[in-house]
């Protein structure tokens, strides 16, 4: 079984041929305003198919495991457990609900008969097209939404900005101008 590396506070995840990130407090104007967007855009991007599954009792951990069961017909319990680095006992749980109501099913392997394949039945199949519409749909509208000039900049023109732009875009437009301003909020404590 693979085990998951989880980096503590003072240690960071870096990709082959990264530079370095310098130790000690990682803030920056750029960098506070893209992770904060991030937790924004990831709120709305999974609140969406969250308001679905809550009419089946569902949560998200019922989403990925559809979405990757779906993806990967035939996906063993030791892969999907390898792809969403949870418990076997939290993968249980959940597998169960979507077995019983009849959203996924089990097979045994062939060459392995102690291997258990998982496949999407038809209504598994069904509900994660409708979840994956509304997280498209999102996307789409994100990624035409027009770049917002940054008023006080001039517009940035930088991939900081861009990524800004397109995060901004995930949020709910009735929600943007509020995060705006409590984004400015910050902005002004750091100066």
């Amino acid at each position: 079984m693979s085990r998951a590396i989880t980096p503590d506070a003072n240690t960071a995840v870096q990709a082959p041929g990264e530079a370095s990130l310098p130790n000690g407090p990682a803030t920056g104007g750029d960098s506070d305003d893209l992770i904060e967007l991030l937790f924004f855009a990831y709120r709305d991007f999974v609140g969406d198919p969250d308001r679905i599954l809550a009419q089946y009792g569902f949560g998200r951990a019922h989403h990925r495991v559809l979405h990757f069961v779906d993806r990967y017909p035939g996906l063993t319990i030791a892969e999907l457990l390898d792809i969403l680095r949870i418990t076997k006992q939290s993968l249980n749980r959940v597998l169960k609900d979507l077995i019983d109501q009849g959203y996924v099913e089990q097979q045994t392997g062939t060459s392995d008969r102690r291997q258990r394949l998982l496949f999407c039945t038809p209504s598994g199949r069904a509900l994660t097209a409708d979840l994956t519409r509304v997280q498209v749909r999102r996307i789409v509208r994100a990624l035409d939404a027009p770049a917002e000039e940054d008023e006080t900049e001039g517009g940035r023109g930088t991939r900081a900005a861009s990524a800004q732009d397109f995060l901004l875009a995930m949020i709910e437009p009735a929600e943007r101008a509020a995060i705006r301003r409590l984004m400015a909020r910050r902005a002004t404590v750091r100066a």
